[in-house]
């Protein structure tokens, strides 16, 4: 399976406050790249508890390259690829709200979650938490640093694709039953929306 894993980390509470990203990707369930950038924020407002959180502050990216800046070397990774992050409703809502603040066109992609993906896998678990799987795959990390959390999103999915022996992006979701998320320029589609408007085409299509 081919896909790219990220994580973000934000600024503040602000989903336009990126600070961090980390890219992982994957090329025939082999991680081939990683990639790892503080963000500069256009607000130097750090929240403290953010700050807590990852330990980055403005100090540490007042020189660092804008969103706008790293876009042009990241795109590749993102266009026409399937994206996954361990709660990607907030990493895509701030990757939307970065390409918004520099009115920059979606990259299309689909994307999906990777809490999602390991409560179908493991519904044993007591939580879901990132921390929680990491412990239980017995992967070592550093938590909320952006690279390591999309280095254990990636190896989450490669983990579930081989318990359920399914390493093709269309044969691990009808295993699941689930269905991905979509950006393209016109707008988005969670993978929530994307199950009801794929289930209503198939109605529509059933009645002709």
């Amino acid at each position: 399976m081919n896909f790219l894993a990220i994580d973000f980390e934000t600024a503040s509470r602000q989903r336009g406050s990126a600070c961090a990203i980390g890219l992982v990707h994957v090329v025939e369930d082999e991680i081939a790249e990683e990639r790892y950038s503080l963000i500069r924020p256009r607000d130097p407002y750090f929240d403290p508890f953010c700050e807590k959180v990852h330990g980055i502050t403005w100090e540490d990216v007042k020189d660092s390259p804008t969103f706008e800046d790293l876009w042009p070397e990241l795109s590749g990774y993102f266009q026409n690829n399937l994206v996954i992050a361990h709660n990607a409703s907030f990493d895509i809502s701030v990757l939307r709200h970065a390409l918004d603040q520099y009115n920059i066109a979606y990259p299309a992609m689909e994307y999906n979650c990777t809490v999602s993906i390991a409560k179908k896998t493991w519904p044993e678990f007591y939580n879901f938490k990132l921390n929680t799987i990491a412990h239980h795959l017995d992967l070592q990390f550093e938590h909320h640093h952006a690279l390591e959390d999309a280095r254990v999103a990636a190896r989450i999915l490669m983990k579930a694709s081989e318990i359920h022996n399914a390493f093709e992006q269309e044969t691990l979701l009808k295993k699941l039953n689930m269905w991905n998320g979509t950006l393209e320029p016109g707008g988005y589609l969670t993978p929530g929306m994307n199950k009801k408007k794929q289930l209503a085409a198939k109605k529509a299509a059933r009645q002709r």
